[in-house]
């Protein structure tokens, strides 16, 4: 294992930094992480298991914090992956929305989700049994959004008309 430390170009003694770095380093909070598998895995992939851990922690954080899935009130199995799967998806739309957009790459799942909250829609219905869509409360977020995908939305208004 090794260790690094930053610090202003100051000139320290080899025992000076080694105290430096023991103070920073050794503050009571180390601890460890173990991975337990039925599978013989090489160090590279155990790493590569742990460093994917993080990555699904983050989804699950954002699915219960951002998408606000919480925690589910339902007797059978198919009702929570039922749940799951709407989650799953919002955070799927969200992230392809970040993909396809890259203004948007770093904005949060909070803040997608709340502009594209705010979006209304008004269906008038004319005399002559036509329609007519008027999108109000744009914001910055989901106006790039439906622009982007102008042609999907018209597409799936047309199919419903």
């Amino acid at each position: 294992m090794s260790y690094s430390y930053q610090t202003k170009l100051v000139e320290l003694s080899e025992e000076e930094a080694l105290k430096l770095l023991e103070k920073i380093i050794i503050n009571g909070r180390e601890g460890f992480f173990c991975i337990k598998s039925s599978e013989d895995l090489t160090l590279a992939q155990a790493l590569q298991t742990y460093r994917k851990k993080d990555s699904i922690e983050k989804i699950f954080n954002s699915l219960k914090n951002e998408i606000e899935i919480k925690p589910v009130r339902v007797w059978s199995d198919d009702s929570i992956y039922g749940a799951l799967i709407i989650g799953f998806l919002a955070q799927l739309f969200i992230s392809l929305i970040r993909y396809e957009i890259k203004e948007l790459k770093n904005t949060s799942t909070k803040f997608i989700k709340n502009s594209l909250m705010n979006l209304t829609v008004t269906v008038n219905f004319e005399v002559n049994k036509s329609k007519k869509y008027i999108f109000a409360n744009f914001d910055g977020i989901n106006k790039q959004i439906l622009v982007q995908n102008e042609e999907i939305i018209w597409q799936k208004v047309k199919m419903k008309s």
